[in-house]
């Protein structure tokens, strides 16, 4: 949802990207082979969340509710002073502190 990393770099000319590709824990537990990767797209100059996409289970569930955080202007410290739901997929979105990467045009 939001921007894509394309859309952002045309729109900002820098951005950093925020990734985590694991096991949820549920598939540990099954024995699953599922795997989930998320990844958040922030301008750095403002902070803001401007896009963030999930693949894996529960996705919609997951990204619906960072959506209304993402409209509502939600900054990556914003996510990183929440308290994690452990254990869920879901709260890789606010233990992701190590930009992966910054990325410019």
């Amino acid at each position: 949802m939001g921007l894509s990393e394309r859309q952002a770099l045309e729109r900002f000319g820098t951005v950093d990207i925020y990734r985590a590709h694991f096991r949820p824990m549920k598939a540990t537990l099954t024995g699953s082979a599922e795997r989930t990767i998320m990844k958040l797209i922030v301008e750095p100059e403002s902070d803001k969340v401007v896009g963030a996409h999930i693949l894996g289970g529960e996705a919609g569930e997951i990204i619906q509710t960072l959506a209304i955080a993402i409209k509502m202007g939600a900054t990556k410290r914003d996510l990183d002073e929440t308290m994690a739901v452990h254990p869920t997929a879901a709260e890789e979105l606010v233990t992701m502190r190590t930009r992966t990467a910054r990325v410019s045009l």
